[in-house]
Order: structure tokens, then sequence, then C-alpha cells
């Protein structure tokens, strides 16, 4: 069993609402979401995760060589993503599809890196400042935390107006807190006492190794010795993920520090398309997951509130109707130009850049084909 006495919920698996004095303050946490929200929360999930199962497709079908699929982690992502304001800057590991599609990026974008038909991907600025996915595991956890002293630095949080002070949400994986990146992150963090939340998403599975290889101790307990407070809760629950992750943001932009939250998830599908799970992962324990299914929960809650079935079956078209655009847009990608590599190498132009550009077209161009 997964879960412990520590992991906090506000969703049972049956959909219905849970209380206690330890979930309280969370309770307080969601009081002010209207059904509006809620349905948004259902929708996103929803339509992300038929994406997520194009995208896959699309890979399979060879139109990329790889695909990070997120399926199983959508309460987690959904419900933290949300719990952000507009001002504050997200920092995703490789598997964030949910956040990044409620920040407003378009999702073909993910597809045009791993298609590699982009150097690097988007521009934070026009996607509410969410950064670009980094696949070095571990390493973006020092961006964020460098991000977030300089916030600090500048002094755009601890002023007490939660509507303008900044703060820096970090994503990564189980995998990456064996990572020596992670952990100097962890101390620079509480060095500086940067505004700052570490989302681990722990899905059980770095790669082939189990956490419980990885860890003898729960992960959310190692913050405790760099000084960070720390919450465990069922990242399936999509409530949860919300309430926990508001609170420690604004705890962290009103001059708190740094907080972590273990959310415990599971990688539903494999680690990327070049992985077969098949050969290490216990079927029983796959089973577990799949009848704790974040949407599925979600769902039995909307439907205890009396949502009808009509707004359910809506979403499900919009889905299939999401997917189909993001294959015809998929299909219609171009390569970009070969000299766009040389772009934006240095600042400044740069002889040796120049001299390789103009070797690499005089070798491409003695390819080409003569006519009589």
């Amino acid at each position: 069993m997964p879960y412990t006495d520590a992991t906090l919920r506000l969703l049972a698996q049956d959909g219905q609402l849970v209380k206690s004095d330890r979930t309280e303050v969370y309770h307080q946490a969601i009081s002010h979401l209207t059904e509006a929200d809620l349905l948004e929360f259902y929708r996103v999930m929803t339509v992300v995760r038929r994406f997520d199962i194009e995208a896959g497709n699309l890979q399979r079908q060879g139109q990329m060589a790889l695909w990070v699929p997120s399926i199983g982690q959508e309460a987690a992502q959904v419900g933290s993503g949300f719990a952000t304001r507009s001002q504050d800057n997200i920092f995703p590991a490789y598997r964030e599809h949910s956040v990044a599609y409620l920040k407003g990026l378009d999702l073909v974008d993910i597809i045009r890196m791993l298609r590699g038909v982009t150097n690097g991907g988007w521009d934070p600025k026009k996607s509410n400042n969410f950064h670009l996915y980094t696949l070095v595991i571990g390493s973006h956890t020092l961006h964020a935390t460098g991000y977030a002293m300089g916030i600090g630095f500048d002094g755009k949080c601890g002023s007490g107006n939660l509507d303008s002070d900044e703060a820096v949400l970090v994503y990564f994986g189980d995998g990456a807190t064996s990572q020596g990146d992670t952990n100097e992150a962890l101390i620079f963090a509480q060095s500086y006492q940067t505004p700052q939340v570490f989302f681990l998403q722990n899905n059980h599975w770095a790669i082939s190794v189990p956490v419980r290889v990885q860890s003898k101790t729960p992960l959310y307990e190692r913050a405790a010795g760099f000084g960070l407070p720390s919450v465990q809760i069922d990242g399936n629950d999509v409530l949860m993920s919300y309430a926990a992750t508001r609170i420690a943001m604004d705890q962290a932009r009103s001059g708190q520090g740094p907080h972590f939250i273990e959310a415990l998830t599971y990688r539903i599908g494999a680690h990327t398309t070049s992985d077969d799970p098949t050969k290490y992962r216990d079927e029983d324990e796959l089973a577990f997951w799949q009848a704790h299914d974040p949407i599925d929960r979600f769902r039995a809650y909307l439907q205890g509130l009396g949502v009808e079935g009509s707004f359910f079956d809506g979403v499900a078209q919009e889905a299939e109707d999401y997917a189909a655009d993001v294959r015809a847009r998929t299909l219609a990608l171009e390569s970009p130009p070969v000299s766009e590599m040389f772009q934006h190498v240095f600042s400044d132009p740069h002889s040796v850049v120049d001299a390789e550009q103009e070797w690499l077209e005089g070798y491409l161009s003695s390819f080409e084909e003569v006519s009589e």
C-alpha cells in the first residue's frame, strides 16, 4: 500500500469528501472554488490525457523519435498548476503537459521540440512564465532556485500583497531526488529563503528503478534535513493538490521561505516510448493504480454534486476534437532551415560559427543534382 497515515487527501477513492482535523486548513483553501472552477479541473485533465494518448500514437507512427507520457499524473499537475498566480514562474521537468496546457502553451510546441524541429521549445514570456522542458534530470531545480533567489534579491516577494508578490514552482520526479543538482537546489533555497515550492511528483519509478530502492524513508521527510517544511499528499486527488500548493505558494511568496510537497501518484505508461515497463513492473501494482485513476475519482465527485452527463459527453467530444487538431498540425510540421541551428549561439557574430555554417552549406550543396 503506497499511502500512509501521513498522506493527506480531501477526496476518497469513491469521490466523497473526507474531513479531519489535519485537513481543515486544506478544506478552507478550496472553499472559494466555484462549480466552474471544478468543471475546468475535469476538462483540462480529460483533454490533456487525450492529447497524451494521441501524441504517443504519433510517435509510434514515426512522427517523433520519442514521447514522454504523463497519463495518471493529471490531478497532481492540474491541481498544483491552477494554484499558481499569474505572476508566478513555473519550471517543469519534461512531462508536465497538463500544466503547460492550462498556462496557455500550444501543446504542439512540445511535439515540435521532441520532433526536433525547434532548438528550444517556446518563449516562457509568451506562455505565462511556463519555462522550457529540461531533459537533464534534476538540473532545472537549480534553474528554478536561481530564479527564486533573483526574486528575493529584487524585492519582489514578502510585501504582503499576494496579488503581486512572486513565487516559483518547480516540478520534478522521485528520480531527481537522487541527483546532486536537486540536493544542491534545496541547500541554496533554504540558505537564501527563496520564495519557492518544490513539487515532487513521486510516480514510483525512476525509469526502471523503484522508489523503494532510491530511498528507505518517505521522500517528503528528506526535506526536513534541509530545513524545509513539507507534506505528503495524495497526488491523484486534484483538490488536495490544489489546496496544498495554494497554501505553500502563498506562504513562500509572503516571505516564509521554500516549501516541499510530495505528491504520491503513478506513471501509468512507460517512462518514455523507448522504455518497456513490462520488463520490470509488477502487474498487480499497475492494477492498483489504474483503480485509483485521478480522472475517474474526480468524475465521481462531480457526479455527486449533480453535474449532468451532458457535461462529460461534451468534454469527451472536445478532447477528441483537440486530439484530431493536434494530429493534423503535427503532420503539417515542416523542418526548419539548416541555417537556424547557427542562430543565437552567441549574442554577437562569431567567426567560428560563421565558418562552420559556410562549410555545412557547401557540403550540403554538393549533393544537389546537376541538371544537364
